[in-house]
């Protein structure tokens, strides 16, 4: 089950290790056990995250939104999002080899700064695949960027020897921006070959990049990780804010943030509940734990099972969840697990918000999750009910 959206709660009863917040309602708060100290930073950077960025400031020339918050509201997903774009072959889902319809990329911005006057729409023309993408809540992301990248591979392997068509892939990808000066978090250096684990297909390894990729590419706002402003209709190569728009620091302010936030305190979570959820292989994907690094910069991340429910694999989910999209390795009908973090703050989910309930993301499932979603019908009423509650209360 690869259910494209996220929760986390916890209590006596549940199978997993409680973690974050002590607070049963409680969404965009810190972990526990920070210092006073850590605690003021992690409020400054959840400012910043809930900051809207300003034409003077360098917002554009294009965007998407203004803040990171539009799309993260709370910490959870939406309710911004992206709009993607491809030229596809008559099956609708497969992509053209000729994509020059599209000389300014696959992302609609439609915001426009600084002076500038065409912003990137949809070509009007019936090969055009036009899909959407939710930005995913950011809950419990430091648990996921501690996950040692040795139990990636260990599932990875586990997999590749099972027999039910179940064979998620580590997603290798190219670090691709400028190395961050502080190396406290790692000293990935540009081009680089690393294992992605953030962004709908596991395009991204860290949090300072997921955050320096998104002022990028989501507001227009360049960093010194990412410095040159995307290309666009106009030929713009600035905004109203002469060379970079922002500084390190802001980027580092704002994956502190990140990297601090608690998965929301898990209730009602039982054991009948887990044990289905194992039964119908739901747990195959949406692994329960992983083990994160005894090195991870954050004590209270360091060396624990971090209970995020995913392999953070890359899993062929079949036709009717494609979205025409490469990235980089990854196909249109690949999709990293989704972590099952926050759930029950979700209005909508999978990746483009098309199901309005988990049984609805449930049946949804295909390609190598097709033996998940048969194992779920085949449930009775009674322990589908038990199933779907205890998902919902992740």
């Amino acid at each position: 089950m690869l259910l494209v959206a996220a929760t986390a709660c916890s209590s006596s009863d549940a199978p997993t290790p409680d973690a974050g917040s002590t607070l049963v309602n409680a969404s965009d708060v810190p972990i526990d056990g920070l210092g006073r100290d850590d605690v003021a930073r992690f409020d400054d950077g959840d400012a910043l995250f809930d900051l809207p960025f300003r034409p003077a400031d360098g917002l554009g020339p294009l965007f998407i939104r203004s803040s990171c918050s539009a799309c993260h509201a709370e910490g959870s997903r939406g309710p911004g999002l992206v709009q993607k774009l491809a030229i596809v072959e008559a099956d609708g889902v497969t992509p053209a080899a000729d994509q020059s319809a599209l000389p300014w990329g696959h992302t609609v911005r439609e915001g426009m700064a600084a002076g500038a006057t065409t912003p990137i729409t949809a070509p009007n023309r019936p090969d055009v695949k036009r899909t959407i993408r939710l930005g995913p809540p950011v809950f419990g992301r430091g648990y996921i960027e501690a996950v040692d990248d040795a139990e990636l591979s260990r599932l990875e392997a586990e997999q590749a020897a099972r027999s039910d068509g179940v064979h998620g892939k580590v997603h290798w990808t190219t670090f691709s921006s400028v190395p961050n000066p502080d190396p406290t978090f790692g000293s990935l250096q540009t081009g680089q070959r690393v294992i992605g684990r953030f962004g709908l297909k596991a395009r991204i390894a860290t949090l300072d990049d997921f955050t320096a990729d998104a002022f990028q590419g989501d507001m227009g706002m360049t960093t010194p990780m990412r410095p040159t402003e995307l290309v666009n209709p106009d030929g713009m190569t600035d905004d109203l804010r002469a060379g970079v728009d922002t500084d390190q620091a802001h980027v580092d302010r704002i994956a502190f943030y990140l990297r601090r936030i608690a998965i929301p305190r898990r209730v009602g979570l039982t054991e009948q509940g887990a044990a289905l959820f194992a039964q119908t292989g739901c747990a195959t994907c949406h692994a329960p734990t992983l083990r994160t690094r005894a090195n991870y910069p954050i004590a209270q991340l360091a060396g624990i099972d971090a209970p995020i429910y995913s392999d953070l694999l890359l899993h062929d989910m079949g036709p009717a969840l494609a979205d025409a999209q490469t990235d980089g390795d990854a196909s249109p009908s690949a999709w990293r697990t989704a972590p099952l973090i926050g759930l029950r703050f979700a209005a909508t989910l999978l990746h483009d918000g098309r199901a309005q309930t988990v049984s609805e993301a449930v049946l949804a499932h295909d390609g190598e999750a097709r033996g998940a979603r048969e194992a779920f019908q085949a449930l009775s009423e009674a322990d589908q009910r038990s199933l779907i509650e205890f998902t919902s209360a992740l």
